[in-house]
């Protein structure tokens, strides 16, 4: 079972960025790598059960089991000391890849209030983009009655792409929103 976005890809992204960028061979055509999700859990210091509940969540945002992220060092103004939880991650490839970012574009950006699109500052030089969401609501697998706590997350968009702009082309090929 392939996704909509993967036979976009490389049915219509292909040939269109092969074409721009005047590449010799398909192969050096880029493409997304891998999506890291991120939740970053403070409260998790104090109460261990806020941890639980970001796992739920994340787990139903991206339909794979979280792993939980550690603090490398300690940290005595946090109250924070080394090994402990302090979140949780997820990182997609293949078809759960895709079939997540089809849903991000069409379905949970445009439920953000008041969305003009998303920054196109947020390159980081080697061809990744990082996305910042304030809240998991947006999510439709998230049920408002079930939230604890609004927590926000990071997603980064791995790319082979070697400039932000053969990246920048790359997803907004893809159906990525960019504000104008």
């Amino acid at each position: 079972m392939t996704t909509r976005l993967k036979e976009r890809f490389l049915n219509e992204v292909t040939p269109a960025l092969v074409q721009k960028f005047n590449y010799t061979s398909v192969m050096q055509v880029p493409k997304i790598e891998k999506v890291v999700i991120n939740m970053g859990v403070g409260d998790a210091v104090a109460n261990s059960k806020v941890l639980d509940a970001a796992l739920n969540d994340m787990q139903l945002i991206a339909g794979q089991k979280p792993v939980i992220t550690r603090a490398k060092k300690s940290i005595a103004g946090f109250k924070l000391r080394e090994n402990m939880p302090i979140g949780v991650k997820v990182t997609l490839r293949g078809e759960r890849m895709y079939h997540f970012l089809d849903k991000l574009f069409n379905v949970t950006l445009p439920r953000v209030r008041d969305f003009h699109g998303v920054s196109t500052k947020a390159f980081d030089g080697r061809g990744n983009y990082t996305l910042g969401l304030k809240e998991q609501l947006i999510f439709p697998e998230i049920e408002y009655d079930q939230v604890d706590k609004v927590r926000g997350m990071d997603i980064v968009l791995v790319t082979t792409a070697k400039t932000d702009e053969e990246s920048r082309e790359l997803l907004t090929a893809l159906g990525m929103p960019f504000a104008k």
